[in-house]
Parts: structure tokens; C-alpha cells; sequence
């Protein structure tokens, strides 16, 4: 099994919150990590707004040995192209339809789409993915 990881779901791995320890075991629930460069960016903004001092290099740090360790997708034209018929036609916000989209991309038969965003979640599950978090 492969899992595509949201940016809500993987910062709830670095920043204890709500469902971290649900994310953390699904997290580790599988050795095949994937999710796109939008989430490097998304994880880091996060953090920095989050944390400060050593707590934020400690965080940051750990999240690029994450990064190492995950497959990373690159958000190209047609992945742009998809995201906005999923935005245009699920309605929801810009960067989940680039995640949504992402894993479209991906095609593998059985793919886990782990966020904790209720209406992400809802709108995986109309495009068809397996929805874990929420």
C-alpha cells in the first residue's frame, strides 16, 4: 500500500494538535510515503508561524528528513489542469485541489489519502481515493 500525505495530516506529526497521534500511527503505518512539493512549502510555513528558536530548527530539521525519506511530486502543467477541474467542480480550496489532484496523478489502485481536512476528506472520497484521518 501507498500513501499520499496532506499537509494537515503531516504537520500533525512535528506540532501536537488535535488526531496527532491518529496521524502519527497511520504515518507510520506504511514505508512508501508520497506527496507533492506544495507540502514542503505548506509544512514550512506552517512551522515557522508555529515554532520559534531552537524548537523551530529541531522541527524543521526533522520535517527535511521526512522530506528525504518521501516520494515527492512535482506540480506540473497537467497537474495545474487538474486541480482546477477538481477546484472548478468540487469546489474546494486551491492548494487541496493541487494535493487532490496529486494523487490522481498517481494512479495506483488502492492509494491511502491520509488528511485531517473534513472537507478535503469529503472531497477525496467523491473523486474516489480511500480517505484516512478524517
Amino acid at each position: 500500500m501507498t500513501l499520499y500525505v496532506d499537509s494537515s495530516a503531516l504537520l500533525k506529526r512535528y506540532i501536537d494538535e488535535p488526531d496527532s497521534e491518529a496521524a502519527v500511527l497511520i504515518l507510520g503505518s506504511d514505508p512508501v510515503l508520497v506527496t507533492s512539493w506544495l507540502t514542503v512549502v505548506e509544512v514550512r510555513r506552517n512551522l515557522a508561524r508555529l515554532l520559534d528558536g531552537v524548537a523551530r530548527l529541531t522541527t524543521l530539521r526533522s520535517a527535511e528528513t521526512d522530506f528525504d525519506a518521501m516520494a515527492l511530486m512535482v506540480c506540473d502543467g497537467a497537474t495545474c489542469t487538474a486541480a482546477a477541474v477538481i477546484g472548478e467542480t468540487l469546489g474546494v480550496r486551491s492548494l487541496d485541489a493541487l494535493h487532490l489532484a496529486s494523487a490522481q496523478r498517481l494512479m495506483i489502485d488502492g492509494l491511502g489519502f491520509v488528511t485531517f481536512d473534513l472537507r478535503q476528506g469529503q472531497a477525496a472520497r467523491a473523486l474516489g481515493l480511500r480517505v484516512l484521518g478524517c
